[in-house]
């Protein structure tokens, strides 16, 4: 019998990529999304992929939310849907706390009200905050540096609370910078404007709109911040690995997704320049707030309980992004 999930989010970069690794695992899918920055686009070319249903609506809804649990018979939910800009959440951080805490207690409780009790969480690094050692493993402490991250570990927080009264199997994934596009060129990343640096810069070095630096002076050997890049490929992986094992090695576990290793802001469009033979005009715009110095990760736990690891190298990601923006250099119209 066909699995049938429910995506959130599934409009989105990481989501769609989720999206489609699903469909060719041939499980049932259905969206839901609002798309405020998602694209109809990509779940319109994936129908072609397999069984997929989208439902426009809102997890701040909390009636929306109950409604399409009630009326499917869903095996779990992969819960993507959040806002996700650092320098955003730093300006309107009740946006964030709204749309990332609130619509994360409502699909909870709309879990909780129906019974159904898996969940894959898409995290993020900004938990952490500031480094206190290097690389970070799950127990590192979490001192957001903003309200995004915040957002973050308020619904982790909440998750981990529904597991310990309601019984609900989850896994917790905390991601560090995602890069790439789908290999074959199906889909990719249409954030209109990216924080996201591996994408902007090969753009820029594409010459599909002009590179600047947003990035803070900081206390690393060459000033620039310092990442773990992760390719999206790589990243839905390991979700679907968890969401396979999440009643057995899975369960009730965070992980972190990262490649252990980290690169600067400098070193990155270095490697982009370096792919291309070129080098790009570089201009300085204004520094985002709420960054930090540095950050990469440990990812042996994902190793040892989900048998996953990065596959995809920076250059593997810089091709899937250079493939994916010739064919569509500003993204999805819609």
């Amino acid at each position: 019998m066909q699995k049938n999930i429910l995506i959130t989010g599934g409009a989105g970069y990481i989501g769609s990529h989720a999206v489609k690794l699903f469909l060719e695992h041939d499980y049932k899918v259905t969206v839901f999304d609002n798309f405020h920055r998602g694209f109809k686009q990509p779940l319109e070319v994936m129908k072609g992929l397999g069984n997929l249903e989208v439902i426009e609506g809102d997890l701040k809804q909390a009636v929306e939310v109950e409604k399409v649990l009630t009326n499917n018979n869903f095996d779990g939910i992969l819960h993507f849907a959040a806002l996700c800009l650092v320098s955003e959440s730093m300006e309107k951080p009740e946006l964030y706390f709204q749309n990332n805490v609130i619509g994360t207690l409502n699909l909870l409780e709309a879990m909780r009200k129906t019974g159904l009790h898996k969940l894959i969480f898409s995290s993020t690094c900004a938990v952490y905050g500031d480094s206190q050692y290097l690389p970070m493993d799950e127990n590192h402490p979490t001192k957001p540096l903003n309200p995004y991250g915040e957002s973050k570990l308020m619904s982790e927080r909440m998750i981990a609370w529904y597991g310990e009264i309601h019984q609900l199997n989850y896994a917790i994934m905390r991601y560090f910078n995602v890069c790439g596009a789908a290999s074959d060129g199906l889909i990719g990343d249409s954030k209109k404007p990216s924080q996201l640096l591996m994408q902007n810069a090969v753009r820029g070095a594409m010459g599909i709109e002009p590179f600047a630096y947003t990035c803070p002076e900081v206390d690393t050997p060459d000033g620039t911040p310092i990442r773990d890049y992760i390719d999206v490929e790589d990243l839905v992986r390991a979700h679907f690995l968890a969401y396979e094992q999440l009643n057995e090695k899975a369960k009730n576990q965070i992980f972190n997704l990262s490649n252990g290793k980290g690169y600067s802001v400098k070193e990155i469009v270095a490697e982009v320049e370096k792919n291309f033979g070129i080098k790009m005009k570089k201009n300085k715009a204004e520094c985002r707030k709420g960054e930090y110095a540095q950050v990469y990760a440990l990812p042996e736990k994902a190793k040892e309980l989900l048998s996953w690891q990065a596959k995809k190298n920076l250059i593997d990601s810089v091709e899937s992004m250079k493939k994916w923006y010739q064919a569509h250099p500003h993204g999805w119209d819609y």
